[in-house]
């Protein structure tokens, strides 16, 4: 019987879901808007408003604990002082969950599990270090070194009008808003 086992087990031992769980908590923190499934969303959200509960209270030991739990300075440093200041008079409720259909592979349902009054701008930032291409032959790689110092130098010695500025400008900020919608 289940009698007030009050959390699902998502077919994982005990050590992996409390990992999959600080995971999940530290890239919610993060990007303050995830994408998961339902039941994983499900169980995440008491496990973020018990961290953001603490973050409000603001203490040097309620710092240590999110700290034990997170395991992340950088993140829990942005815990404290943006996500707190922005709950203070909120009393509870920080996390809301939306239905967002269901897996192509197996029909597992979906949904982004955000925080209530996110930043817009924090999704997808510092998401890690970008990868650079590998070049197989090192003769190809020091010939397109070769040829890339050769560009920079005619692209110095040739200067643009102001007019075309402006326009690639233009053009790079309606870019931009279409990246955005």
């Amino acid at each position: 019987m289940r009698h007030r086992v009050l959390k699902y087990k998502l077919n994982r031992t005990s050590s992996h879901r409390k990992a999959l769980l600080n995971n999940m908590a530290l890239a919610l923190i993060k990007h303050e808007q995830i994408s998961t499934t339902l039941v994983k969303a499900k169980n995440l959200r008491p496990f973020v408003e018990k961290i953001i509960t603490l973050a409000k209270k603001g203490s040097l030991s309620s710092k240590k604990k999110a700290f034990s739990i997170l395991k992340n300075k950088k993140i829990t440093d942005k815990l404290f002082t943006i996500i707190a200041k922005r709950y203070e008079s909120r009393k509870g409720g920080y996390v809301k969950i939306l239905k967002n259909g269901f897996r192509y592979g197996d029909m597992a349902p979906l949904a982004v599990i955000e925080l209530v009054d996110r930043d817009e701008k924090a999704k997808g930032l510092d998401s890690g270090p970008v990868q650079k291409k590998k070049v197989d032959n090192i003769d190809n790689n020091e010939k397109e070194t070769a040829t890339d110092q050769e560009l920079k130098k005619n692209e110095k010695d040739q200067k643009v009008p102001e007019k075309e500025l402006k326009e690639n400008e233009e053009i790079a900020k309606k870019l931009e808003k279409k990246k955005d919608k």
